[in-house]
């Protein structure tokens, strides 16, 4: 055992997971830069609403500190279905004719707290 309490084996394994899963961030940071224009903090706080407007057409823009990359400016999805149309279920529904009639007398005493039957432990 080593000092973390691990096998050999299974600390060699964690280190080889942690090495590959650098170099996965690595080669995805390397392609994230080319594929956009990276900005930094300072410039990005000048120039927001440019760069606002050139997310929107499309472009991604990744803004860094220090040249560490720390947010990404991206276009939102457009939209995936069509706006929706009001009518959809015209002649499949009915409403009752007495649905905005007032509650009787007995149901209504339930929801101002006047009902008796439910007795003095639900008070």
């Amino acid at each position: 055992m080593d000092r973390t309490g691990n096998q050999p084996a299974v600390q060699d394994r964690l280190t080889n997971l942690t090495n590959r899963r650098s170099t996965l961030d690595c080669w995805v940071y390397q392609w994230s830069e080319a594929m956009s224009k990276t900005v930094n903090l300072y410039d990005a706080k000048t120039h927001l609403s440019d760069l606002v407007e050139r997310a929107a057409a499309g472009e991604e823009i990744i803004i860094a500190r220090a040249g560490k990359p720390r947010a990404r400016l991206v276009p939102l999805p457009q939209a995936l279905r069509e706006p929706r149309q009001p009518g959809g279920w015209e002649g499949q529904i009915w409403i009752a004719d007495g649905f905005d009639d007032p509650l009787p007398p007995a149901i209504m005493k339930g929801f101002v707290g006047e009902d008796d039957d439910l007795g003095e432990q639900n008070r």
